[in-house]
């Protein structure tokens, strides 16, 4: 089966380094942030493997993701406590949300491959924007946490890749991949910064 090439992942806009220096400005607001996007990666993962029990090897994966994501919250959650804070309202996601409203709607083959691509890249824009908070986190300990995030969202962002090209046809895959990255790129390019990891 053909893989889609490594390149081809690559978001087609770098977040601005004024977004890294708005999170080091307000860190705790992006901890809480950071808590309420682990936590509902967990719940989208349960999400999946709820909407599709006849597709065993997505399930199977799927449980290993939630457990892992949901395993990341609780880490979040000791950082929150270790600085007295405590975990607060869970804001929608303007990003996120606007990804969801270009999902397709009525062919379930569709539906699917938008949800398995849309996963990969949200995880993509994750690993990126942890990369650079521990490259920047002036604290030893977030900037290891950081790229140890970082590196589980790259794994995970290839993931659903892979999920997608055993279900549907890989040039399918590929060419909404394409068209996935420049709706991605676009709605970047219009949020205001903000504190959080969208």
């Amino acid at each position: 089966m053909p893989k889609i090439a490594p390149d081809l992942l690559t978001l087609r806009l770098q977040t601005p380094s004024a977004w890294t220096q708005t999170v080091l400005t307000d860190f705790n607001v992006f901890l809480n942030d950071h808590a309420q996007a682990e936590k509902k990666a967990s719940g989208m993962a349960m999400s999946m493997l709820s909407h599709y029990p006849d597709k065993p090897e997505l399930v199977r994966e799927m449980v290993e993701l939630s457990i892992e994501e949901l395993a990341h919250f609780r880490e979040v959650i000791k950082l929150m406590q270790a600085r007295g804070l405590q975990l607060g309202s869970d804001e929608k996601d303007p990003y996120v949300n606007q990804i969801r409203q270009h999902i397709a709607k009525g062919d379930s083959q569709m539906y699917l491959l938008d949800r398995l691509l849309t996963g990969a890249i949200i995880e993509a824009r994750g690993c990126e924007r942890f990369g650079l908070i521990g490259e920047a986190h002036p604290e030893p300990e977030l900037k290891e946490f950081y790229q140890r995030i970082a590196e589980s969202e790259a794994k995970h962002h290839l993931l659903f890749i892979d999920l997608a090209e055993l279900y549907i046809d890989h040039k399918k895959v590929e060419q909404r991949l394409d068209w996935w990255l420049d709706i991605e790129a676009d709605i970047i390019q219009n949020l205001p910064l903000r504190a959080a990891l969208h």
